[in-house]
């Protein structure tokens, strides 16, 4: 079995319109939100194998505070450029999912919208409206190597909101 979790970045500020997309950081909502979702998943029980996160520093600084809360080293959060995407077109992403070493049977993916809610829908059917910032959602694959995953052998587990906490 493998456990697999979305998590879209938390609230980031437009304050400073001389930043880039890249370095927008996260704003008080955003700082406020993450560590709520980390203990969340904490007490569900997660465990993280492995953490992958866009390089733009809302979604990585989302990963990083999350990783404090799940005790996964920071220095281990892997960044992957084809993270950093905004469309409906999912196939790089389960393409990176793909890919995924098979020791790792608990992974976290930090991105963005629209794509994360695609993937949402695509392996639940449950969502049909635009996941809000630092939405978790998560499934578990009923395979053994991650290059098998499929909609066929999904199990969505549960999903969560900041709103919800």
């Amino acid at each position: 079995m493998k456990t697999l979790l979305f998590v879209r970045h938390a609230k980031s500020s437009w304050k400073n319109a001389d930043l880039s997309d890249m370095e927008r950081p996260l704003n008080k909502r955003g700082e406020r939100d993450a560590p709520q979702i980390g203990v969340f998943l904490k007490k569900q029980g997660i465990k993280a194998d492995l953490m992958i996160s866009s390089p733009a520093n809302r979604a990585f600084t989302t990963a990083k505070i999350i990783a404090d809360k799940l005790n996964y080293p920071q220095a281990e959060i892997l960044q992957h450029q084809n993270l950093y995407v905004f469309t409906y077109h999912i196939a790089s992403i389960i393409e990176i999912i793909k890919t995924i070493d098979n020791k790792h049977e608990n992974v976290l993916l930090f991105g963005h919208n629209p794509t994360f809610s695609a993937l949402a829908y695509y392996f639940s059917n449950r969502f049909t409206t635009e996941l809000p910032t630092c939405a978790a959602i998560c499934f578990q694959f009923d395979v053994e190597s991650w290059y098998d995953i499929s909609k066929e052998n999904t199990a969505y587990l549960f999903h969560v909101f900041p709103k919800m906490l």
